[in-house]
């Protein structure tokens, strides 16, 4: 197996017979995807690093990977400095070090399939007078991939009506309004979770994501073009879809959009297509209109269908949690366990259930020091063993039918410090602070953020994620446009006014370096509740759980607590257990009651 040395090197040898200077490398796909399929993982196979976020930047002499806060560690532990230097973000980014590094005059190459236009424009700008930013026609990654793994052939599957709760053609139909109010005739759809809500298919491209690697134009008649590779199409896909959704070849994508749009008006997302798509509708004489993907606020807005779909896969799972709660309490002490098995078990647990269909997100298996990074992955080298008078965090989630999960607790093996006890319970009042949360209708996750800090910033701490971010049905995990997190940065979706019917993470956390990490973490939905104002115009919006598993009792310092917060956590647990409790029995459902037990 080649060394990350010889493929930086064959990729410098490739560049050089393109007459390239340099070349940029995302870890994205060509729907500008959060998860990508392992054909697209280049960063990974060019420099080793598996975090979910990052990019590179290569120059004949020198070569950088850029990481935020979140990979400090991981990317140290997984890249070779002597090859890559580690570049901080948001403090440079690939822009400003190739503005300083690049050769004068030199040609520094980007795949047009995995950029937005607008970080063209903006590196394009940043190099002006020092270099050319060159879009390439086949990615010279994949020129010296030896081994690239094929694009997925699974089939595309339709997707129940029943749990869908709304027809494609109901779907199809609302975006074809929105087009004739914009004055449009077609929208390219490039976001994958997007089209499978869309046209309510399903699919196995992407790890742990339902979804299939295709492109869609809606038309504004309601009819749509599918871009999709023939191997993943079957009659009853064809039945399914029917005659207002034509099926074409993805590699005829770019033809088409080169061909059907003259003197067309062309919606485009700027933020969620690639600029490969804009420059084909450009160059075939359609006119372009930056829109937000008409699909992203109906598919965050959840129907009764979808919602009800979640609560039962959330009660599931939520039975899930609580054997594995059950299990580990009995296990962890005997100092056998480690992050890798225990990971295994919440896995078969989940399997048992014969509904899941696949994990969310790879398991965040977190033990002592490993649960302090918040998007810790662990494997053989990093697997640590549970160790008494220690915490664990396991952050994990399945993917079924009716709902996607996503759930964090964090345990106490053996005795807790009074730290690790305020800190938890620090954590705690914050998430129920969400959790109570009333607020008008309009208002942003980004204002609700601080609710879910302030008792962590009244000794000076705080945590460096979001509190919260969307949840698809049966989609992505990670959804947006929505989320409760810090105004501006890296935060986008904090400015997105909730609405009823949007599904959330609570998340708050806490993590000590080198010693543990804390974070409490339920899906809520947005909800109408009473008390509004008789003289309010704006309907009062509040959280509903949805998530129901215990909270490590063990960790909660009781006299920190309000009596108010006191009666949530116990009306809390009530709920644990009148949900959970009828799906157990015997030792387990015991188990259960103890967890559960007023405070």
């Amino acid at each position: 197996m080649s060394t990350h040395a010889d493929r930086l090197a064959a990729l410098r040898t490739q560049l050089k017979s393109d007459n390239l200077d340099g070349f940029v490398v995302p870890l994205t796909d060509e729907h500008m995807s959060e998860y990508v399929g392992s054909y697209a993982q280049r960063l990974a196979w060019l420099t080793g690093f598996d975090g979910s976020a990052g990019s590179a930047a290569v120059l004949p002499e020198e070569a950088a990977i850029f990481i935020d806060g979140r990979y400090t560690i991981q990317v140290r532990d997984q890249v070779d400095g002597d090859l890559f230097s580690y570049q901080p973000v948001p403090e440079t980014s690939v822009a400003k070090w190739l503005q300083g590094t690049a050769p004068e005059g030199g040609r520094i190459g980007y795949d047009p399939w995995l950029h937005t236009k607008a970080w063209v424009k903006q590196a394009t700008k940043a190099l002006e007078g020092k270099a050319e930013l060159v879009p390439v026609e086949r990615n010279p990654i994949d020129a010296v991939w030896v081994g690239r793994p094929e694009p997925s052939k699974a089939r595309l599957e339709p997707y129940s009506q029943n749990l869908a709760g709304r027809s494609s053609e109901s779907k199809r139909g609302e975006i074809a309004d929105w087009l004739k109010s914009e004055k449009a005739d077609a929208s390219v759809i490039a976001a994958l979770d997007s089209i499978a809500w869309t046209l309510n298919i399903r699919g196995k491209d992407v790890t742990h994501t339902p979804v299939a690697l295709a492109f869609l134009i809606v038309h504004a008649d309601a009819s749509a073009d599918l871009f999709v590779d023939g191997d993943k199409v079957h009659d009853e896909l064809r039945n399914f879809l029917g005659d207002d959704v034509r099926i074409h070849e993805r590699s005829d994508f770019e033809d088409f959009l080169k061909g059907n749009f003259e003197g067309k008006l062309v919606a485009v997302d700027p933020n969620l297509s690639v600029a490969a798509i804009e420059m084909a509708l450009e160059a075939g004489g359609a006119r372009v209109l930056s829109r937000r993907d008409p699909a992203v606020l109906p598919k965050a807005i959840k129907n009764e269908a979808e919602i009800q779909g979640h609560r039962d896969a959330q009660a599931r799972d939520g039975a899930v949690i609580s054997k594995f709660l059950k299990w580990l309490e009995a296990e962890a002490p005997k100092g056998e366990q480690d992050e890798l098995s225990v990971a295994a078990k919440l896995l078969e647990l989940r399997e048992a259930t014969g509904e899941l269909k696949d994990i969310s997100f790879d398991t965040i298996s977190g033990a002592g020091h490993n649960g302090a990074l918040p998007h810790y992955r662990v494997n053989e080298k990093s697997n640590h063993k549970l160790e008494m008078n220690s915490i664990y965090l396991v952050d994990s989630g399945g993917q079924y039918l009716d709902g996607t999960t996503d759930i964090t607790r964090t345990v106490i093996v053996g005795e807790p410090t009074d730290e690790m006890k305020d800190r938890f319970t620090r954590v705690l009042k914050g998430h129920i602070a969400i959790a109570t949360a009333r607020f008008p209708e309009g208002i942003t996750g980004g204002r609700l953020d601080s609710f879910a800090r302030q008792y962590l910033w009244q000794v000076g701490l705080d945590y460096g994620h979001g509190t919260g971010h969307g949840v698809g049905a049966f989609l992505a995990v990670h959804e947006g446009p929505q989320r409760i997190s810090p105004p501006g940065g890296a935060y986008a979706g904090a400015d997105e006014p909730l609405k009823a019917g949007m599904i959330l993470s609570n998340e708050p956390g806490y993590y000590k370096e080198g010693e543990y990490g804390i974070r409490i973490e339920n899906l809520v939905l947005v909800v109408e509740v009473e008390g509004a104002a008789p003289e309010s115009d704006k309907k009062l919006l509040g959280f509903e759980n949805l998530t129901f598993a215990p909270i490590e009792r063990r960790l909660i310092d009781v006299d920190l607590l309000t009596p108010e917060e006191r009666r949530w956590v116990d009306d809390y647990h009530a709920e644990v257990l009148g949900k959970i409790g009828p799906q157990l029995e015997g030792e387990e459902l015991e188990w259960l009651q103890a967890a559960c037990a007023p405070l």
